[in-house]
């Protein structure tokens, strides 16, 4: 594998406006094209938007949602690609024939669709459906697998996804910033965002402590080095709907190490260099080589009733 460059990105998008997202996909990776990036990964519903749809019925879930490749927000990805020369991940609510709704990420190059990944634990809307299978994909010479948000949580998505054979695991979310029954969980005032300008400094205290990226940084990492992969985490920055969003979209080396990290307020992106020999000098890949699956495989394996809620909780 040759070393590839990756950037993240994190921008506040409008909701139900895709034009406007998309504007803002395309005008982040022509940028990040231009700095010699060759894939540009965004966040969750980060083309239709996600915090509305909660109070949407399902009719008009439907008219937000597309049909998977032929929607005209896949062939405007592809479009964005092919002019680029960049590869772009993004997400979208999906709809199949049956007037089924799903929460979908995909892969665009300049040829159209690379894959698609249905989010395995939705919530936000009633309506949505479970994916019911892992991703994993070839990228530029490279494994990589896509788990959405929630996903992530559960740990052993992040290690099947591992062993189907990734080294990258694209990880995109609308998350922090809401409350749970951890401490320190919670909602940030939207006016400290409206006075980012004059007080940064009292917003970066929000972002950056327990609400934020200090609960992020109590499990994120490590995804990336139990599993000796990369983590491609990426948030939206600002407002979606009434909910404030605090980005820290990231990338994490296979040693749980944060090589790159957006830190603006602004709609941005940061890039890092993958260089494949990462993924085996983790300590993550010698205790892979390590398990012992026989004493395990009928505990992690037995009968269970997933207690999957409509609730925004993390």
């Amino acid at each position: 594998m040759d070393n590839l460059k990756i950037s993240t990105a994190q921008f506040e998008n409008r909701s139900g406006d895709k034009a406007y997202n998309l504007g803002v996909i395309e005008k982040l990776s022509k940028k990040a094209s231009d700095e010699g990036s060759h894939v540009i990964a965004f966040h969750e519903c980060s083309i239709t938007g996600y915090t509305f749809a909660r109070n949407l019925s399902k009719q008009q879930m439907l008219d937000l949602a597309e049909f998977i490749p032929e929607g005209e927000s896949i062939l405007r990805l592809a479009q964005i690609a092919k002019d680029h020369n960049i590869v772009v991940l993004a997400g979208l609510f999906e709809k199949d024939e049956n007037d089924n709704l799903f929460k979908a990420y995909v892969c665009v190059d300049k040829s159209g669709l690379v894959v698609k990944f249905r989010k395995l634990h939705p919530f936000i809307n009633p309506y949505l459906l479970s994916g019911d299978s892992y991703c994993v994909f070839d990228l530029l010479g490279w494994k990589c697998g896509i788990l959405i948000c929630y996903d992530n949580n559960i740990i052993e998505n992040v290690r099947a996804t591992k062993l189907l054979g990734a080294d990258i695991i694209f990880m995109p979310h609308v998350t922090m910033c809401t409350p749970s029954t951890r401490p320190g969980a919670g909602f940030v005032d939207p006016k400290l965002w409206e006075n980012r300008e004059t007080d940064p400094t009292s917003l970066r205290l929000e972002f950056d402590g327990m609400k934020g990226r200090g609960w992020l940084m109590k499990w994120l990492p490590a995804r990336a080095y139990d599993n000796a992969i990369y983590a491609v985490f990426t948030n939206p920055i600002g407002m979606d709907d009434d909910q404030l969003k605090n980005g820290c979209s990231m990338i994490i080396d296979p040693f749980g190490d944060v090589i790159a990290e957006c830190r603006t307020f602004d709609d941005s992106f940061v890039t890092a260099t993958f260089t494949p020999e990462k993924n085996t000098q983790a300590g993550g890949h010698r205790y892979i080589q390590a398990r012992r699956p026989e004493l395990y495989r009928d505990i992690i394996g037995q009968p269970h009733q997933s207690e999957q809620k409509v609730v925004w909780l993390d």
